[in-house]
């Protein structure tokens, strides 16, 4: 009896062990199929860092180094050419912040870049609050024979200044700049520029403005129960005054009682 109590409880601890097992095959599994494939390969010289987790940076391997999405890189002392999936090519002066936020969206946060787009490639850029995207021509005719078999690449630059502007400038084809609202800010040309000031760009962070009034996190006067620290202070003194007036009253009751002789 014993000996079968046992042999079912190993029997009970191998199935218990095998799907927990398997749970952490699966957890594996997802974390690879989350990271993805590489959207494309860099090859850096110099000092070249990429963000291994939250502020903690490492440098990259100068001869090879895949980019996923989401992967931060900053050239320091070194710069970097990407070669994108697509054919798209970006070179990254030193001392440029960058990221692909999308697949094919390439994010400048610091510095200079320039780029080599294919006819055929979706790939664009965003720096502070603007959209930087090469420009479509639509052409109407009803002879194909006159439509051309390969449009232009499209070729130019993206440089983000100390003050926060940022100039745009178009080498080959037509490239437009977008802001937030996606409205059209400029439409360039080959070999047109134009540099959008910082407060339209917005690469620079808001300044914050003192208000009156809800800043308790600020001053250090958090809150409980919807009152402040020194608002409780305030209670708590208040209702050791009460309770003192209280005690002394008490106190000079006892001492006044009349005192009423008695004859023999």
């Amino acid at each position: 009896m014993k000996g079968g109590l046992i042999s079912k409880g190993f029997i009970y601890f191998l199935c218990v062990s095998f799907l927990l097992m398997m749970n952490g095959f699966h957890a594996i599994g997802a974390e690879v199929k989350g990271k993805g494939i590489p959207i494309g390969e860099m090859i850096s010289k110099g000092e070249v860092k990429f963000e291994a987790r939250e502020n903690v940076w490492k440098a990259v391997e100068p001869s090879y180094f895949p980019i996923f999405q989401g992967t931060k890189v900053k050239t320091e002392k070194g710069n970097a050419v990407i070669t994108l999936s697509d054919g798209s090519q970006i070179e990254v002066s030193p001392n440029s912040h960058f990221s692909f936020d999308q697949s094919d969206r390439f994010v400048l946060s610091q510095g200079r870049i320039e780029f080599r787009i294919p006819s055929a490639s979706e790939t664009n850029f965003k720096a502070g609050s603007l959209s930087i995207l090469k420009s479509r021509s639509l052409q109407a005719t009803k002879d194909l024979s006159t439509v051309p078999a390969k449009n232009e690449e499209t070729i130019g630059s993206i440089d983000i200044h100390s003050n926060g502007s940022v100039t745009v400038k178009s080498i080959q084809g037509k490239i437009s700049i977008l802001n937030q609202d996606r409205t059209v800010l400029a439409a360039l040309s080959s070999k047109d520029s134009v540099t959008i000031p910082s407060t339209t760009a917005g690469t620079k962070s808001k300044v914050m403005v003192a208000q009156a009034g809800a800043t308790p996190a600020a001053e250090g006067t958090a809150e409980f129960l919807g009152i402040s620290t020194w608002g409780w202070v305030g209670v708590i003194a208040g209702a050791a005054a009460i309770g003192g007036i209280a005690w002394a009253v008490d106190e000079t009751t006892e001492v006044e009682v009349e005192v009423i002789p008695v004859c023999p």
